[in-house]
């Protein structure tokens, strides 16, 4: 069994995407692959949110996550998540109540972080992590989980 990192070692970014890249694999279904990896992810510090929206053409639909009940669908250019996944670029919210359109799921959430998933120019979905605190995800965030994005757009298809 994958022995996952501790409390102490949560924010060792390259651990948490080695195994990661340890329990994705080509061969299992995509909703497989997210749910374990949102799993890895809600191990962050001060996340109390961290899933998937999977897109279906013409909305986002909630994938694999952790956390508090979410809402179900999200249209594209709403919220962080619809907003991220149509201009197709991370984006970072130091404050939610603050992002013109943010999408309330939750009132403990203040701080945001969605990346897009993308394989051949083709939206499939976004990772998206929420925080209770304000300005939690910074640019390692970033660069950690658009490692993790790779990652699963490697094995999707």
């Amino acid at each position: 069994m994958l022995q996952l990192a501790q409390a102490k070692d949560m924010e060792n970014y390259d651990l948490l995407l080695k195994q990661i890249q340890s329990i994705v694999k080509s061969d299992l279904p995509l909703v497989s692959n997210l749910a374990n990896t949102s799993s890895i992810l809600f191990k962050m510090e001060n996340v109390n949110w961290a899933g998937f929206y999977l897109f279906d053409e013409s909305k986002l639909v909630l994938g694999p996550f952790q956390g508090e009940v979410a809402c179900t669908t999200i249209p594209l250019g709403k919220g962080v998540c619809g907003t991220s996944a149509k201009e197709r670029r991370t984006i970072i919210v130091d404050n939610v109540h603050e992002f013109d359109g943010h999408i309330a799921c939750s009132s403990l959430s203040k701080s945001e972080i969605v990346v897009p998933l993308i394989r051949d120019e083709k939206l499939i979905g976004v990772i998206d992590i929420d925080s209770s605190i304000y300005s939690r995800f910074k640019k390692e965030e970033q660069e950690f989980l658009e490692a993790v994005a790779q990652e699963l757009v490697k094995v999707y298809k």
